[in-house]
């Protein structure tokens, strides 16, 4: 499957991932109204095996084919907290 990802101009770091062949306007309307303009930033080829970012290949396709698009936002600053801990190594000190 073949994926373009668009980039919001309205919305910093937001970012909506569609089926390649489909068109904009065929998604639902507040997407289309928060995705004009935009710039096409990338065309994947997705497969299961695929690692992107935030979630599996697989996970994408199965909500490209179940919903239609996937639409990524900025994490919230909690998110982050949890990324950032989360990458840490384990403090001897917990131990």
């Amino acid at each position: 499957m073949f994926c373009s990802v668009l980039k919001s101009h309205r919305k910093a770091d937001t970012y909506l991932y569609k089926p390649r062949e489909t068109a904009l306007d065929e998604l639902p309307e507040d997407l289309v109204q928060l995705f004009t303009p935009h710039t096409e930033v990338t065309v994947l080829h997705l497969t299961s095996e695929r690692k992107l970012a935030r979630l599996s290949g697989a996970e994408l396709i199965k909500r490209l084919n179940e919903d239609g698009f996937y639409l990524q936002v900025p994490p919230t600053e909690q998110d982050l907290l949890a990324m950032h801990r989360s990458q840490q190594p384990p403090n001897e000190d917990d131990a």
